[in-house]
């Protein structure tokens, strides 16, 4: 943490294709060693992918599979007394932005498939039919908040 202050954000502008803030977002992350435009093509060739696949417009599947993953609950560590508990505590929205958008980049990654375009693409379907890895990781997270709701009186 800074001496001076919480760390401002940055704005982050628009993406020129969508203009939208999310896609912008999820371009970043699925940025590879500054190879921005590589990202970009890989995103909107997904989304065209997608476009043919469902029928759908690709921006409309993109942002249900994004709000789908959206994890509402998490779990956080909190030692009372020598021993450490897992405490369910609500996700902050930005947050749950970021986890959303991490999990679909590393699911996406992990799947198999040929190109990233294809798997990404995959992903993104399976996310917005509430099914897929990106999924299972949001309703794991639940249900250990759920688990260890006894705990939830030590929040802080």
């Amino acid at each position: 943490m800074p001496r001076k202050g919480p760390v401002r954000k940055r704005p982050i502008s628009p993406d020129p294709v969508f203009n939208s803030i999310l896609a912008q977002r999820f371009i970043n992350r699925l940025t590879l060693d500054g190879k921005k435009s590589v990202a970009e093509h890989i995103f909107y060739s997904a989304v065209e992918a997608m476009e043919k696949k469902s029928g759908q417009p690709g921006l409309e599947i993109f942002e249900r599979a994004v709000r789908n993953v959206m994890p509402v609950i998490e779990v956080r560590p909190r030692r009372v007394g020598g021993s450490t508990y897992q405490v369910p505590v609500e996700v902050r929205a930005d947050r749950k932005t970021s986890l959303a958008l991490r999990w679909l980049v590393n699911n996406s990654r992990k799947r198999s498939g040929r190109t990233m375009r294809d798997k990404l693409a995959a992903e993104l379907l399976d996310a917005s039919n509430n099914t897929g890895a990106s999924i299972k990781k949001k309703e794991d997270g639940h249900k250990m908040a759920e688990a260890n709701k006894a705990f939830a009186h030590y929040r802080w």
